[in-house]
């Protein structure tokens, strides 16, 4: 029974879930998470206007305008197109959005993404080849963190080169 019964640990993803059919080999082990949560999905062709409102987490790669609600994550596909006010735990961008971005948790734009409006969330990133057009609030009243004043600023060159750190920003 031994032979057939074999525990293979070298298949398991950091997060200790068992590889998934279903997850892309690009994605990272997070992102496996919430293919695996997935509980929507708002396919490529698909047009809907009006309030979107969703339990768990939701894929779109079609055309949205209005807003967009949900508990858990919203992945927008690369071939999405949204005029939409967004609010959701984690939003993670592909597509395109021409609207506000509320995240109570993270907000990860990846290229192509472009995005046309303010984001407000406790954590951003921005991957290399996404068009971000708009403010970022991180921290204060609309995420739920107090306001610190000892945040630091860090630039980091896109050659590799020595960072360079600001002290303390001006508050």
């Amino acid at each position: 029974m031994a032979l057939f019964v074999k525990d293979d640990k070298t298949q398991k993803s950091e997060d200790g879930l068992p590889p998934s059919p279903l997850a892309a080999p690009s994605l990272t082990s997070s992102s496996t998470r919430e293919v695996l949560d997935m509980q929507a999905h708002l396919g490529q062709g698909s047009r809907v206007e009006g309030k979107l409102t969703f339990e768990g987490s939701v894929r779109i790669d079609g055309q949205v305008e209005g807003e967009i609600s949900a508990q858990d994550t919203v992945i927008i596909g690369e071939g999405a197109e949204l005029t939409a006010q967004i609010h959701a735990n984690t939003v993670v961008v592909h597509g395109r959005i021409n609207g506000d971005i509320t995240a109570r948790k993270r907000v990860e734009l990846k290229a192509p993404a472009s995005v046309s409006g303010n984001i407000s969330t406790p954590s951003l990133v921005i991957h290399e080849g996404v068009v971000f057009e708009g403010h970022c609030t991180m921290g204060g009243a609309a995420t739920g963190h107090a306001e610190r004043s000892d945040k630091r600023i860090a630039l980091f060159p896109a050659d590799g080169a020595a960072s360079r750190r600001s002290s303390e920003a001006a508050g």
